[in-house]
């Protein structure tokens, strides 16, 4: 990207429940710096980060004395944010992107639309055990469905086997990390933004 303008952007959101500090570059080599007070956020967000080949750092403060929901909600709604501000006006990007990522027994694949037009489709087939760690895993939804909302992206989790709850988690991480990757990269071919109607924001 040292010919073209680099896509970063930086959001801060505080609420009496949380305070949230989102900084992305989508044109990065992979380097964050998360620290959420939400251990397997952590985790999730360090390895979607670097998968993705952003640069990134993500930092959060929240009442997680009650649970990990409101932090890691609102995470969801920050992260989203960033990247649809980073994106911009969206000319030139390929604007979809697809990847499978395989997890030892689990496989994960994530397919995304940069449409302007939030949805998430989230067909995980194995039942995830309630808890990995002392993180409520039905908080994975919970973060997909705000960052699609707030990215303004048709996302689509599927995940047909697994067994291992962590394993399917970090692949879907992974695999929504690559598939923005794949969606955002510049494709000198299009022409303004790719869509008939003339825009997509």
């Amino acid at each position: 990207m040292s010919e073209l303008k680099r896509r970063v952007a930086k959001i801060e959101r505080m609420t009496n429940e949380t305070k949230i500090s989102v900084e992305l570059d989508l044109d990065g080599e992979g380097k964050a710096e998360v620290n959420t007070g939400v251990p397997f956020m952590d985790h999730m967000l360090d390895l979607f980060i670097k998968h993705g080949l952003f640069d990134g750092k993500i930092l959060a403060h929240g009442d997680t004395h009650i649970d990990d929901h409101h932090t890691t909600e609102d995470i969801g709604i920050v992260l989203g944010q960033v990247i649809r501000e980073a994106l911009g006006d969206k000319k030139g990007i390929k604007r979809y992107g697809n990847a499978f990522v395989p997890m030892d027994d689990a496989l994960a694949q994530v397919v995304i639309d940069c449409s302007n037009r939030p949805h998430l489709e989230y067909r995980v087939t194995p039942t995830l055990t309630e808890k990995v760690g002392t993180f409520d895993t039905e908080l994975v939804h919970e973060f997909l469905w705000k960052f699609a909302l707030e990215a303004r992206m048709n996302v689509h989790v599927l995940v047909p086997y697994g067994h291992n709850t962590h394993h399917i988690i970090e692949a879907i991480f992974k695999a929504l990390a690559r598939s923005i990757d794949d969606a955002v990269q510049i494709d000198p071919r299009v022409k303004g933004v790719p869509s008939t109607k003339g825009l997509l924001t």
